[in-house]
């Protein structure tokens, strides 16, 4: 029988809210709050698909600063201000939840995966203008939170390792990038979290070690779960 999640989390108001307990620390590429910072609450919220695309009205002047728009979305949940929060396009109902475990380390993952908005790393930036069709923003989002204490370094491993896990799945199922071309490596939106806790503390986590396995592992199992309940991937891998 799988344990249960030891990171208490639920889902309101289209948002993934997830409570630490306590201010830890967190690194992460998010919007708001993003780099090293501590936080208690961590967030993920989904939004329209294509926001920057659509008619600009007072509205959609909300996308201009999205830390701000996602500050205002922790006030309408009770969550501090001081949260590290992310967007997605992705539906919630497609959220992903995993955990690995072993020898007292455990690690906890949270996925919400769309790659309509996949690209390969190194391909020309795209011009578009306003108004103009972009596509859907499909964003490969994910969330790690351990018990074990990571360094400073073993963090910004832990964020490697996630990226390399996820490029992994993308490149072995053919995902290709929405320009047309092969072998796309992310989104131009994905973002990483990692939230550590307070024991044991780790000073390594690269794919030599443990807890760089389980990353690893759970980031494949998340990001592989994640295509199969994406529309668009499975439309695609269809015809």
């Amino acid at each position: 029988m799988p344990r249960p999640f030891l990171t208490d989390f639920r889902l309101e108001n289209h948002t993934l809210l997830i409570d630490l307990g306590k201010r830890q620390r967190v690194l992460s590429s998010a919007p708001r709050r993003g780099g090293l910072v501590r936080a208690r609450y961590i967030l993920n919220h989904q939004v329209m698909a294509n926001p920057v695309a659509a008619p600009r009205s007072a509205l959609q002047r909300r996308w201009d600063d999205p830390a701000m728009y996602l500050g205002r979305v922790a006030a309408q949940l009770a969550a501090d201000r001081n949260c590290v929060a992310l967007m997605t396009a992705v539906p919630l109902t497609q959220l992903v939840t995993l955990r690995e475990q072993s020898s007292g380390v455990w690690v906890e993952g949270f996925f919400t995966v769309g790659v309509s908005n996949a690209v390969r790393a190194g391909e020309p930036t795209v011009a578009t203008n306003r108004g103009q069709a972009l596509p859907a923003l499909g964003t490969i989002n994910i969330i790690l939170v351990t018990n074990a204490r990571l360094t400073s370094s073993a963090l910004v491993g832990a964020v490697q390792v996630a990226t390399e896990s996820k490029t992994s799945v993308l490149l072995s199922k053919k995902v290709p990038s929405w320009t047309g071309s092969p072998g796309a490596t992310g989104t131009g939106t994905d973002a990483v979290v990692v939230a550590c806790g307070s024991s044991p503390v780790l000073r390594y986590s690269g794919t030599h070690t443990k807890i760089g396995e389980m990353i690893g592992r759970l980031v494949q199992r998340g990001v592989m779960e994640g295509l199969l309940r994406s529309k668009r991937w499975k439309h695609h891998h269809s015809r």
